[in-house]
């Protein structure tokens, strides 16, 4: 008989967790670099600009077909598949030897980051109720923004003693190294043999399986058929624009505006990174507690979402240029709302869509990530070169109060 794990549902998060850590060291690894690497292949701002874009396209349509893997896969093994992918596409970026083969790389990069964020959000439906979904997602995100965090010094250190190419395959060998522990602990809840019995009479019950073989033009037509998968989409490519440019083009504006050496980034930078992995827990939390308090999950959800967007627009102050401290400051509240919102937003995909078709759905939704983030690139390259950054943190502040304005005619609580 299989030992029983107590508390299991919280190792998976850890595991998520982990996952999401690596996820973001394997995409901070460019940013950190990427002066160095401009330098080395002689590449201009418009030539990262499209290796980004490269990366967010890819990440943008493999989110479509992601969420259906998923659901079709089942968690275990999609997640399996996406993280060995990524992983290896990160440690080929060593190879790169143009702009074109570094757009490649990260092309092939944003096929499988994506799985990430269709596969966690299927293992919260399994293993968590309502009270507990936001904060299981905090968690896990948090790994987002603990990856940001440690990336600035660790892959500065990497870049500096062994050069840039060493860095891609040190941080493409962290996911391989992951495989072992996800495909030994997971399974559904339901058909788990470590699972004690206090924990199974916790979890969601078992879906009911469906009456018949649906195609997969029914599943598609059932994901797009709710409303609120195009509202949360919508509000994901404007307000992820915001975060895109925290992750892609805040580590060069140290450098190019404020003057900062590679290692003085990687000093510094590690603030705004950590203020995001506090915004994943705590805005995880708060709406697991007013629903304790006995708010309704949907209306709990967009209350927290609401506070956060009320105070992103501060980061236009930075436009300001007000002394390095302060901008620290303003990028770090910047970066904490942001993922109170982003968390949130996912707790609400996970209350709103039923659990056979989360995967699919949340692909719909996170697409708008990717999508925003592809057109916010272009812009934000166009505008630092022909202007400056100021207009940037200009158009970055009216992003989240708009995406709130879509969100809100969710409060009655239906996904249709």
């Amino acid at each position: 008989m299989s030992c029983r794990i107590p508390y299991l549902r919280w190792w998976i998060t850890a595991l998520l967790f982990l996952s999401t850590v690596i996820n973001y060291v394997d995409r901070q690894t460019l940013s950190i670099l990427a002066r160095t690497i401009q330098n080395d292949l002689g590449m201009s701002d418009l030539d990262y600009a499209h290796v980004v874009q490269a990366f967010l396209l890819a990440y943008t349509l493999a989110y479509l077909l992601a969420g259906r893997v998923t659901d079709l896969l089942g968690t275990r093994l999609s997640l399996a598949l996406f993280l060995g992918w990524w992983s290896l596409a990160n440690l080929l970026t060593a190879f790169a030897r143009s702009a074109l083969s570094l757009g490649v790389f990260r092309f092939l990069l944003g096929l499988g980051e994506a799985g990430n964020y269709t596969a966690a959000p299927k293992a919260v439906s399994e293993w968590f109720q309502p009270k507990e979904r936001a904060l299981a997602v905090g968690i896990y995100t948090a790994g987002a923004m603990v990856g940001a965090t440690i990336s600035p010094p660790l892959i500065s250190w990497l870049g500096g003693n062994f050069g840039w190419r060493m860095a891609f395959v040190a941080t493409g060998g962290l996911g391989l190294l992951w495989l072992a522990p996800w495909l030994w602990l997971y399974r559904e809840p339901w058909r788990h043999p470590r699972i004690t019995p206090e924990e199974a009479a916790s979890v969601p019950a078992r879906p009911p399986a469906p009456a018949a073989r649906r195609s997969e033009w029914q599943s598609w037509k059932e994901a797009a058929s709710y409303r609120a998968a195009w509202l949360l989409m919508s509000a994901r490519l404007l307000t992820d624009s915001v975060w895109y440019f925290y992750l892609f083009w805040f580590p060069k504006y140290l450098m190019d505006a404020r003057g900062l050496s590679l290692a003085e980034v990687g000093r510094v930078a590690w603030v705004v990174y950590l203020a995001a992995d506090l915004g994943s827990v705590i805005g995880g939390a708060l709406s697991g507690r007013l629903i304790r308090r006995g708010h309704a999950p949907v209306r709990a959800r967009l209350y927290v979402m609401g506070s956060a967007a009320l105070l992103a627009p501060l980061g236009a102050l930075m436009a300001l240029r007000p002394p390095l401290e302060i901008a620290l400051l303003l990028a770090a509240l910047v970066s904490f709302c942001h993922l109170t919102w982003q968390v949130t937003l996912t707790a609400l995909v996970v209350d709103l869509i039923p659990q056979r078709i989360v995967a699919t759905v949340f692909g719909l939704v996170a697409a708008g990530s990717g999508l925003g983030g592809l057109l916010s690139t272009d812009a934000i390259g166009r505008l630092v070169t022909a202007y400056s950054y100021a207009p940037v943190f200009a158009l970055m502040a009216v992003l989240h109060p708009a995406a709130f304005l879509l969100v809100r005619t969710l409060r009655r609580g239906r996904a249709d």
